[in-house]
């Protein structure tokens, strides 16, 4: 039989080992601790969209802190996009301050370029990945269903006579709307997109640089089979030249001479892009092979 002094023994032993287990458990939480995430809607959309998306990202990565942001959804979202991004980077600037480490953008089409807007004019962002999901990066110009339901008296030949006006500025989807052959209207007319691309004159063009280059990765994801964003290579900084033939992203004009930092970003080697085949538009956010794939492994 065991006197008292060694059950005492043993009785602290499992005590400490206990403590050391418990330590050692917060000591993991800590380290694999991930940052939060930002997720910004697109075109109609709301932050109830992302159900699956959250659920993947959950799953994952436990106890990833979330915010989708719930703000000009449905038909609001066809706000000017400066307006949008001014409201969404009120939002989102409490959750970057509250990240020491930083935090990571998924920007869901529309959302993507409102997300651009935001990252090339807030200079102490601390985003780390973004990751621009079926987003219009470098314009769009499709005969889409969008299209029909929005100018349902217009067709994607003759669109620019109302998108290239202050009337037309004034609803988002004319803030991208690039067509190809009114190259020149494009330029003049477009208060956004040929801001951000710097194609128009933009005095802070070499801030709105910096500011866009403080982010650690940039994802770029988009398909063939999307159905809406036209060209789909658009997603990836792709686009039309005057012939309708798609110029990939490293014979851009905006890459070669490294306009807004995407040919500094490759050079870093942080610079990804992510093609899947068989994606519709409205799926993207919803498809666990996509998540897996293109998303998941962004989100450290």
């Amino acid at each position: 039989m065991k006197g008292p002094s060694a059950v005492s023994s043993r009785r602290k032993s499992g005590v400490t080992r206990l403590l050391w287990t418990l330590f050692g458990a917060c000591l993991v939480a800590t380290v694999i601790g991930y940052k939060p995430v930002v997720i910004v809607h697109g075109l109609f959309d709301s932050s109830g969209v992302f159900v699956e998306l959250l659920r993947f990202i959950n799953q994952s990565h436990p106890g990833t802190n979330v915010s989708v942001i719930d703000l000009f959804d449905r038909s609001s979202s066809l706000q000017p996009l400066w307006k949008q991004v001014e409201g969404f980077k009120e939002a989102i600037y409490p959750i970057m301050q509250n990240a020491a480490d930083g935090v990571h953008f998924i920007c869901y089409s529309q959302g993507g370029l409102i997300c651009r807007g935001i990252l090339s004019t807030l200079p102490n962002h601390n985003v780390h990945s973004f990751i621009s999901l079926s987003s219009p990066q470098a314009g769009q110009y499709g005969d889409t269903d969008y299209l029909k339901y929005l100018f349902p008296q217009f067709m994607k030949s003759n669109l620019f006579h109302f998108c290239y006006t202050g009337v037309g500025q004034r609803i988002s989807i004319c803030n991208y709307w690039k067509d190809p052959h009114h190259t020149d209207m494009y330029v003049n007319g477009s208060d956004y997109l040929a801001l951000l691309n710097s194609e128009r004159s933009n005095p802070n063009s070499t801030v709105w640089k910096k500011n866009f280059l403080r982010i650690k990765k940039l994802v770029l994801i988009g398909g063939p089979d999307d159905g809406v964003i036209t060209p789909w290579q658009s997603s990836q900084f792709g686009f039309y030249n005057d012939n309708e033939t798609v110029v990939e992203i490293k014979d851009q004009d905006l890459y070669l001479r490294d306009v807004f930092g995407l040919k500094t970003l490759n050079a870093r080697g942080d610079l990804f892009l992510c093609s899947m085949a068989g994606v519709e538009h409205v799926k993207w956010h919803s498809n666990d092979t996509v998540f897996n794939t293109c998303i998941e492994k962004w989100l450290v």
